[in-house]
């Protein structure tokens, strides 16, 4: 494979796995009562959070797991906990309530510059919406996977990785830029239901990252059809 080739694959399966446009009407859910200049720098800082996050492990690889003794199937199990009680919160149309900071809650208060109130609602939404929702157990393994594969082209294949990573962080933040575009577009009536229908699927997907990890640290329990349902499906 050559590393033009490698590189499109690289952004392609980190694309599909982070999906940012899928994801706007989460972050619209997230951010709900922000001003436009908050919810932009808040899209910045996931952005850059990702960028981070992505970078660090695409030079550390499993380094960092192997230090705390935590595999991949163990982060797989726990990434899948965290994102079903996010789905159930999105579900329940506790999704938006769960992420109120109580801003002008108290009458006294003065209001947050928009760098702070970026920075507030930033903490509340790294986990579990920047991780594991965005950067979860796949796109991590994914990374880690084609850092090997770039190794044999040296320094330009560490820098076709930045270029892919980069290149997909830099769509998550115009997605999320375009979040109030989406959100007059469908409404309140239509997030709602994009929301309450993505809480569902969510909540699924969290299911079959439980089954993956289990089935990944044991033999026998878990069916191969139930961890790759759809694989011989053309």
């Amino acid at each position: 494979m050559s590393q033009a080739e490698l590189s499109v694959n690289f952004f392609i399966a980190l694309f599909a796995l982070i999906d940012p446009i899928g994801n706007v009407p989460l972050f619209a859910a997230a951010t709900t009562g922000a001003t436009a200049a908050g919810r932009r720098r808040v899209a910045v800082y996931i952005a850059l959070f990702s960028m981070v996050f992505l970078t660090f492990f695409y030079f550390t690889g499993l380094t960092l797991l192997a230090f705390f003794g935590i595999s991949l199937p163990a982060f797989r199990i726990a990434g899948g906990i965290l994102l079903f009680l996010m789905g159930l919160e999105m579900v329940r149309d506790d999704f938006a309530a769960s992420f109120d900071d109580g801003e002008g809650d108290e009458p006294d208060s003065l209001p947050l510059s928009t760098g702070a109130y970026a920075r507030k609602r930033f903490e509340r939404l790294i986990v579990p919406f920047a991780m594991p929702l965005l950067i979860g157990p796949g796109a991590i393994s994914t990374v880690i996977i084609y850092a090997g594969e770039a190794k044999r082209f040296g320094m330009a294949g560490a820098a076709m990785g930045l270029g892919v990573i980069a290149a997909v962080c830099a769509i998550i933040l115009l997605a999320f830029w375009a979040t109030p575009i989406i959100s007059r577009a469908l409404g309140k009536i239509g997030m709602t239901i994009v929301v309450r229908v993505l809480g569902l699927i969510l909540c699924a997907l969290a299911v079959q990252f439980i089954i993956g990890g289990i089935a990944d640290s044991t033999r026998g329990i878990i069916k191969h059809s139930a961890v790759a349902p759809y694989e011989d499906v053309k």
